[in-house]
């Protein structure tokens, strides 16, 4: 079974993706592989933020998630 990635370390891939597609110099389909595991891990993140945010809005309302 496959560790589900934590935020930080799908931050961290995301930077190394964007520091590789900055160089410019890889092949298109390369690029293109990146830039769809970029997208990826971006959603993921989103729904780890989105569902982190909605739980602090349960604490602050004080009420149990």
């Amino acid at each position: 079974m496959e560790k589900k990635q934590t935020f930080e370390e799908a931050m961290e891939r995301l930077a190394q993706i964007t520091e590789r597609m900055e160089n410019g110099d890889l092949p298109l389909e390369e690029m293109t592989a990146l830039y769809k595991e970029g997208v990826k891990l971006h959603q993921e993140c989103q729904k780890m933020l989105d569902l982190t945010e909605k739980e602090l809005v349960v604490l602050a309302e004080g009420e149990e998630p």
